[in-house]
Parts: C-alpha cells; sequence; structure tokens
C-alpha cells in the first residue's frame, strides 16, 4: 500500500509542470486578487509616485516595472539576504531552472516562470534556487494556487509593458525539454530521409529489372 501511494504521489508531481504549462493567465482575475491578496503589502506606484495599485502597503517593496527587474533591486528598501543573493546569479545557476536566460541576461531577473514559482511558496523557492537549505527570504505569505499565482503575474507584468522574454529564453528545464524535443525531431528527419533513399534504390532496382524484361522481349 506504501508502494503504491508513492507511486501515486511520484506521478503526480511529474505531472504538475505539464498541466501548468497548459494553463492561460487572467489578467483581470489577477488584478483582483492582487486586491484581495497582496495590497497589504505592496503597492504599485509609478516613477512621479502616482499609485496604480494598492493602497498604502508598504511592508513590501513597490512592484512597479517588477517584471524584467532584478530581485533586490529597489533602493533604500532592505531585502533578506536571500533575496538579494538571488539577484547576483547567472540565470543558468538558478537551480530551479525557472529564470529567463539569454544573452541578455546577465544575472537573474523576475519574469513570469520564477514569479509564480515564488509567490506560491517563497523561502521553498529560494532554498532551491540557491541551493541552499538556510536560506529565508522576509516574505511569509503563499499564494495556494498557481493559477491565482499565473494570474498576479500576468497582472503585474502589465505594469512592465517594455519588457519581453525572447522565445527559447525562459528556464533551464523547459529549454531542456524543448532541445531534447528538438532532438527527437531530428533524429525522426534523419530516419526518415534514410528511408527515402532506400525506398528510392528500391524503385531504381525495380525500374532496372523492368527494362531488362523489355529488352528480353
Amino acid at each position: 500500500m506504501r508502494l503504491l501511494t508513492a507511486l501515486a504521489t511520484t506521478t503526480t508531481l511529474l505531472a504538475a509542470p505539464a498541466m501548468a504549462q497548459d494553463m492561460e493567465a487572467d489578467v483581470a482575475n489577477g488584478e483582483s486578487e492582487f486586491a484581495r491578496q497582496c495590497v497589504s503589502c505592496h503597492v504599485i506606484a509609478d516613477e512621479s509616485g502616482e499609485v496604480l495599485a494598492g493602497r498604502a502597503g508598504r511592508i513590501g517593496p513597490n512592484l512597479h516595472g517588477v517584471i524584467g527587474r532584478h530581485p533586490g533591486a529597489v533602493e533604500d528598501f532592505r531585502y533578506s539576504d536571500a533575496i538579494v543573493a538571488y539577484g547576483e546569479l547567472a540565470p543558468g545557476d538558478d537551480k530551479t531552472g525557472t529564470a529567463p536566460t539569454g544573452g541578455d541576461f546577465e544575472n537573474v531577473v523576475w519574469a513570469h516562470d520564477n514569479t509564480v514559482a515564488y509567490l506560491q511558496d517563497p523561502t521553498s523557492f529560494l532554498r532551491e534556487a540557491l541551493d541552499d537549505e538556510r536560506a529565508r527570504g522576509k516574505m511569509a505569505y503563499k499564494v495556494r494556487d498557481e493559477q491565482t499565482a499565473i494570474d498576479i503575474s500576468a497582472y503585474l507584468a502589465t505594469f512592465s509593458p517594455d519588457f519581453e522574454v525572447a522565445e527559447g529564453e525562459s528556464g533551464g528545464a523547459e529549454d531542456a525539454e524543448t532541445e531534447a524535443e528538438t532532438d527527437g525531431e531530428a533524429e525522426m528527419t534523419d530516419g526518415a530521409a534514410e528511408a527515402e533513399m532506400e525506398m528510392d534504390g528500391e524503385a531504381d532496382t525495380t525500374e532496372g529489372d523492368d527494362a531488362s524484361d523489355d529488352t528480353a522481349n
């Protein structure tokens, strides 16, 4: 019974990322959930100080432009050591594989995948990302539902209109999966080409046989 339970749990965990990739963001719901879950600690205020969302939350940093921003980058805000360390990582060193990668990113920035993962369990995320079981962020709140985290991330992205992650520059785990699929397609293509060459060879032989028969007649 224990073995069956363990197998069922493993199957569920393996299936979760694939299900997450199929989820579409609902920006309107993200706005509602931000107002419900985030405003007690955060505000979204532009460079002039105009509050665009939230009230007067100052426990956490201003989230205007957070998508595309380096973690720990708001001036005069006292971040945890773990967040600062995460922001200093090279994207490929993020052990969660969720930071955007590519030539434009020398250090980690907040993008969709790592924001969604962080919102669901900040401390666990930082411990995995930094490979440090003692790492701890100051944000204790968790967004319990993955779809809600996706929606909030999409809503925050509306305040970073100039930030884009080019195709193929998402997290390392996803890149690896894409590369494996591409390699598989290449192998299939090569196999198909070999099969076609073999068939062409057979066709040439058959035509030669037919020509010999014609001559004989």
